[in-house]
């Protein structure tokens, strides 16, 4: 069931124009809740949110009047922060393929610096100056990531990470450089609704921190299990204990960092999709419908508006707003208005009988929604509305206009 009923979203529609992403303010504060809460074990927690899911301003305050810090992978996000007055370790700078100039203002701001390559460090030197106190570096650990012999990703093919030998030599690099707390970061799975995921990877590092210690003698300030905690996107699909998830990490760490004597090091998270996607949805207006081979439902959004089903197929629930209950007894495609076939919401999907006027809910979008918009065809992006605990929506972003679209261009 969506966060919003059918009355609230008649009251949003007459105040804004659809398409527009909608946020639940309520859920997300006490889904952050549940989170601090399920790592309070461990006295260092702290949730980086993922910025690129959801960079948004007015959700980036909410998160942090929850405690979270952010996590950002550009400059652009880096100035998001800056605007907003977020600054020092509050800010974890996690890139890849990263131009001196984002380093600079990540080292301006006193963001933690998470180098994703040994490379990196000389090139930071270089550019930027002596690296900071505080450091960290991304851990790829090769092969296939299984849990219970269920291949989950595969980090032997990814981009991101320094190899065993080199994360040892990377932190000799910045000891002898001047760094003197340590860090370590892997993101190995995406999307997992596993609750052994985290525990497992958590084991990982674990081992990895006391073999560091040991060979380097650098002092281990903080592991980060970075993001992978997915949704169920699909309705009855079972969505993961956090809860569980922090307890299967604590039982970890008192295995193997305690009787090391490292039982301060703190335990940090990134995470976008779990901390937002099922507090957004996209609302919709139904502007035509289309009888040919097959039936189609044309809506006002586009994959502009969310690009995960025509992307790579990413399922989203629909519900139609005053009829959620309804039995679904016609099988439709619901499409965007895009010159591209793949710009569909929903392919085949079974849905209550719809009417030209319906508002559709598309649910789960609130992280890697509005944050992937484009302007293909010239479409504009759409606003982005909180809904208040009050049931009163805030505006938080406009939509584009067409005076938007031409400001860049040179006549």
């Amino acid at each position: 069931m969506p966060f919003v009923n059918g009355e609230q979203l008649e009251r949003l529609c007459a105040k804004f124009p659809t398409p527009f992403h909608l946020y639940d303010a309520r859920g997300i504060t006490e889904n952050a809740r549940r989170v601090n809460a399920a790592f309070a074990w461990n006295r260092g927690y702290r949730e980086y949110f993922a910025v690129k899911a959801t960079p948004t301003p007015a959700i980036m305050e909410l998160l942090r009047s929850e405690g979270c810090g952010m996590d950002c992978s550009s400059l652009t996000e880096l100035m998001l922060c800056e605007k907003l007055g977020i600054r020092g370790e509050e800010i974890m700078f996690s890139s890849n393929d990263t131009p001196a100039e984002e380093f600079r203002l990540a080292a301006k701001l006193g963001a933690i610096i998470n180098f994703d390559d040994i490379s990196h460090i000389p090139f930071y030197m270089e550019h930027v100056g002596p690296v900071p106190e505080t450091v960290c570096c991304r851990y790829n650990p090769g092969g296939k990531f299984s849990i219970a012999n269920r291949i989950m990703d595969n980090p032997g093919e990814a981009k991101y990470g320094m190899t065993h030998e080199q994360i040892i030599e990377a932190y000799r690099m910045l000891l002898a450089g001047g760094a003197r707390r340590f860090g370590i970061h892997a993101f190995l799975a995406s999307n997992t609704t596993s609750e052994a995921y985290y525990p497992e990877l958590a084991a990982q590092l674990f081992e990895l921190a006391v073999e560091l210690n040991r060979l380097t003698g650098a002092h281990i300030d903080f592991i980060n299990l970075s993001g992978g905690v997915g949704i169920p996107y699909r309705p009855g699909e079972c969505a993961p204990d956090i809860a569980v998830i922090g307890e299967g990490v604590r039982r970890r760490f008192e295995d193997i960092l305690v009787p090391a004597g490292m039982g301060d090091v703190k335990i940090y998270t990134e995470m976008g999709r779990f901390m937002l996607a099922p507090y957004g949805c996209l609302v919709t207006k139904v502007l035509h419908l289309k009888h040919i081979y097959k039936d189609y439902v044309g809506v006002d959004a586009s994959a502009c508006d969310l690009m995960r089903p025509a992307m790579y197929g990413a399922y989203h629930h629909i519900t139609v707003a005053g009829r959620e209950n309804a039995e679904c007894s016609h099988l439709y495609d619901v499409t965007g208005s895009l010159c591209e076939n793949n710009d569909k919401f929903a392919t085949d999907r079974m849905l209550p009988e719809i009417k030209i006027g319906d508002t559709l809910v598309i649910h789960d979008t609130g992280a890697h929604g509005r944050a992937m918009g484009y302007n293909y065809n010239g479409r504009l992006r759409s606003a982005e509305v909180l809904l208040m605990p009050d049931g009163s929506g805030r505006l938080i972003r406009r939509a584009e206009t067409p005076e938007d679209y031409f400001a860049t261009l040179d006549f």
